[in-house]
C-alpha cells in the first residue's frame, strides 16, 4: 500500500477550507490550485506578476517532492480576464517550463476566484 505524502504553506485558508497544497501518491503529485501570493499570503499586483508568483509557488511544492517543472504533465489555469491571462501565460510559461514548454494545458476564464484581487489560479499534475 502506497501512503500519501503532502506539502503545505500553512496559509490561514488551508485550515479554514480544509485542504493541503500538494499530495503525492506513488510517482504522481497533484498540486492544488496555486495563487500569486507570497509566503505571507499577500497577492502580487497584476496578471503577469501573479502568474510569475504562482509558478514560483508551484516550483517550491515540486521541489519539496524532488521534482521540477520538467515533471509537470498537465496544468489547468483559471483567469479572471482571458486576454490578459493568455498573454501573461505566453511569457511566464516559457520562463517556468523553458522554451519547449512541453505540458498539456487548459486555460479557462471565470467570473471570480477565491480571494479578492486574485486574477489567476493554476492546478498541476506532475509525474516523476
Amino acid at each position: 500500500m502506497t501512503t500519501k505524502e503532502f506539502k503545505t504553506f500553512n496559509m490561514p485558508w488551508e485550515a479554514v477550507y480544509g485542504y493541503v497544497q500538494a499530495v503525492k501518491k506513488g510517482d504522481t503529485v497533484w498540486i492544488s490550485g496555486q495563487l500569486g501570493h507570497n509566503m505571507d499570503g499577500v497577492l502580487t499586483d497584476g496578471m503577469e506578476n501573479q502568474f510569475r508568483q504562482t509558478f514560483e509557488n508551484i516550483g517550491k511544492l515540486l521541489s519539496g517532492f524532488g521534482m521540477t517543472a520538467d515533471d509537470v504533465t498537465e496544468e489547468v489555469i483559471y483567469v479572471t480576464d482571458m486576454q490578459q491571462g493568455f498573454e501573461a501565460r505566453k511569457v511566464t510559461g516559457k520562463e517556468f517550463y523553458g522554451e519547449a514548454c512541453i505540458v498539456a494545458s487548459t486555460i479557462v476564464a471565470v467570473s471570480a476566484l477565491a480571494l479578492p484581487g486574485q486574477m489567476v489560479e493554476i492546478k498541476i499534475v506532475a509525474r516523476g
